[in-house]
C-alpha cells in the first residue's frame, strides 16, 4: 500500500525516530509533522497535549496515512490510548525504553533524562513499576534542552554545560545505563559520550520504534511493496531551517506550515 506512514512530533526530535524507520522500511513513503510552534510538550498539561495530539493525528489522516508514529514520548504517554480509541489507523507510541534498561545494568542503578509530561505520567509510572522491580530509577528533567535543540543549539556550550549538570547526580549515584526519554535526545549522544564514562550504556527507542512499525504494518497488511520513487515530506509550523539540516537527502522535501 502506497499510503505514507505519518508521523509527529512536538518538533524536530523525532527524526531520530524517522531515520530509523527510513532505514529498516525503505520502500515506505512518509510524512513528518514537526508542531515547533508549540515545542516543548513536556511542560504542557495533559488537557492541551491531548488537543495538540488530535489536531496532529486528524492532519495527518487528511493526508491519508496508513499508520501514525506518534514520535514523541510525551504524546505517548498522554495521548496514545485516548488516539487509539478514536481513530482506525494502528498508532505507534514511543515509551522509555526501561525494560532494556532494567535487564541490561549491573549496579541495578539507572538514568532516565526525559520531560517533566513523560515522568510525571500514568504510563510512565506503570511501566517502570513492571519492569524495574528492584532496580533504582534516577529520574531527571531535560528542561531547557529541547528549545536549544530546536534552536539548532545541538552543540552549544550552553547544551553542554546544561547535560553535565544533568548527568553528575546520576554518575555520583553510580548509574551504569542512561535512558533517553525524549526523541529529541538522540541528537544529544555525542555529547553525553564525551561526558559519560565507557561503562554506562545510552539507550533509546528508535531501533525498536521502527521494529515494532513494520511489525504492525505486516500485520494489517499495509506494506508498501514497490519503492522505487518514495517521498518524505516534512512539514513545519516553524522555522524550517533546523528540520532542513537534520532531514536533508535524496526524495526529501521540507516545507512550512502554517498550522
Amino acid at each position: 500500500m502506497q499510503q505514507p506512514i505519518g508521523i509527529f512530533d512536538s518538533g524536530v526530535g523525532g527524526t531520530s525516530i524517522w531515520k530509523e524507520i527510513q532505514k529498516l522500511l525503505p520502500t515506505e513513503n512518509t510524512i513528518y509533522l514537526a508542531d515547533s510552534k508549540n515545542a516543548p510538550y513536556g511542560a504542557k498539561s495533559k488537557e492541551e497535549i491531548l488537543d495538540l495530539s488530535i489536531k496532529n493525528t486528524e492532519f495527518l489522516l487528511q493526508k491519508k496515512c496508513k499508520l501514525i508514529v506518534v514520535a514523541c514520548n510525551t504524546a505517548t504517554t498522554n495521548a496514545i490510548d485516548y488516539l487509539r480509541a478514536t481513530y482506525k489507523v494502528p498508532f505507534i507510541g514511543i515509551e522509555p525504553a526501561i525494560k532494556p534498561a532494567a535487564l541490561h545494568t549491573k549496579t541495578k542503578k539507572v538514568g532516565i533524562l526525559a520531560t517533566k509530561g513523560t515522568l510525571s505520567s500514568s504510563l510512565f509510572h506503570s511501566t517502570s513499576k513492571i519492569f524495574a522491580e528492584g532496580i533504582t530509577v534516577l529520574e531527571q528533567e531535560g528542561t531547557g534542552l529541547v528549545e536549544l535543540i530546536e534552536a539548532g543549539e545541538v552543540y552549544s556550550k550552553t547544551t553542554t554545560e546544561l547535560l553535565k549538570k544533568y548527568m553528575d547526580p546520576m554518575l555520583e549515584e553510580d548509574i551504569d545505563c542512561l535512558v533517553l526519554g525524549c526523541t529529541h535526545y538522540p541528537y544529544l549522544i555525542p555529547i553525553l559520550k564525551g561526558l559519560l564514562p565507557q561503562k554506562v550504556t545510552i539507550i533509546d527507542s528508535g531501533e525498536a520504534v521502527a521494529r515494532q512499525t513494520n511489525t504492525i504494518l505486516i500485520k494489517n497488511q499495509l506494506s508498501s511493496k514497490i519503492g522505487n520513487n518514495t517521498k518524505h515530506i516534512f512539514l513545519s509550523n516553524s522555522n524550517v531551517k533546523v528540520l532542513k539540516n537534520l532531514v536533508d537527502g535524496a526524495n526529501v522535501e521540507v516545507f512550512h506550515l502554517d498550522f
